[in-house]
């Protein structure tokens, strides 16, 4: 299926590489990270904090640290967003491709209605002003929002942790992007609020044929509502799969030790094990694999050479001694 645009993928990252500083003092943050999702499609990318999941999907909107040097690829909806000038990345951001961050009370001026925020894109696109405000009415109403006509005149601080998402959500909707990315959009709700927000999320997307980047820590969540999955650790991708096989037989032992260490909403997990050791600053990363010195699978190889994601069952596996192979 293609998009609007005319390309399949609402996302294709290929070899990104991402580094800050110069010299002997720059600082890898991504390392041939490769991830693609197609239109209509939910993609989840988890792993722990500091792993490079948000970077990740913030390169897709050129939102890169300040002297940051790339290399690799990053295309949306057919858009070279490395190459991309300041005023390509801005109609990229106001047409194509949409961003909803963890916390929505840091998404909008405080001293703003939610009326301006939700038409001040649909105006810049061109609407005249009161198509704009009736396309926020239905938007507003799209996502629950009661009385829509009363919520237009009101200011963030009026509204609860859920229903400010809420609004959040129709502003990134507002120009139906081919891509939507949700960085951790549920975090700061309650459980209940979180269903909610994740049903409106997968109803909106399905509507419009958004591909969706998802990313988060909640594994249970990534697998219940996601195509494909992406595991993270130190700035690169060290598994991808199916969700179910994913999560049904993890290959990478550090995937394994994600879902050891997660909480089941199924109660099938009756023992919580913690990762052991603590993740390494990237400014501080070892020769061969990075997840060595916690992987109780390690052997001398893993020291000296850094594995590349190669096939292993359904799964593509960045590891010289996955989980199932034989010894």
């Amino acid at each position: 299926m293609t998009s609007r645009s005319g390309h399949e993928n609402a996302l294709d990252i290929a070899g990104l590489g991402l580094a800050v500083g110069s010299g002997e003092n720059a600082v890898p943050l991504l390392s041939g990270v490769s991830v693609r999702v197609g239109r209509g499609e939910t993609v989840g990318l988890v792993g722990e904090s500091g792993s490079g999941k948000s970077l990740t999907a913030r390169s897709a909107l050129g939102m890169l640290p300040a002297g940051a040097r790339t290399e690799g690829r990053v295309t949306v909806a057919g858009v070279d967003v490395l190459s991309a000038g300041r005023g390509e990345l801005r109609d990229l951001r106001r047409t194509r491709a949409s961003m909803i961050f963890q916390d929505p009370r840091a998404s909008l001026n405080p001293v703003r209605r939610i009326g301006d925020y939700l038409t001040e894109g649909l105006r810049a696109r061109g609407e005249r002003p009161r198509a704009a405000g009736e396309r926020a009415l239905d938007l507003l109403e799209q996502v629950g929002i009661r009385d829509p006509r009363a919520a237009v005149r009101r200011f963030p601080h009026e509204f609860s942790g859920g229903m400010l998402q809420r609004v959040v959500i129709a502003g990134a909707l507002s120009t139906e992007p081919e891509l939507l990315l949700a960085d951790e959009p549920t975090t700061a709700l309650d459980v209940t609020t979180q269903a909610e927000v994740v049903a409106l999320l997968k109803d909106l997307q399905r509507a419009h044929g958004t591909g969706m980047l998802f990313v988060t820590h909640d594994l249970d969540l990534a697998a219940a509502i996601c195509d494909r999955v992406y595991v993270m650790y130190a700035g690169r991708i060290v598994e991808e799969s199916a969700g179910a096989a994913l999560f049904g037989s993890p290959a990478h032992p550090y995937t394994r030790a994600l879902l050891e260490a997660s909480p089941s909403v199924h109660g099938d997990r009756a023992v919580i094990r913690a990762i052991a050791g603590h993740p390494r600053s990237l400014a501080d990363a070892p020769a061969g694999c990075a997840f060595r010195d916690r992987c109780p699978q390690a052997a001398g190889d893993c020291a000296e050479t850094v594995p590349g994601l190669g096939s292993h069952g359904p799964s593509l596996v960045a590891c010289l001694h996955p989980e199932g192979a034989a010894s």
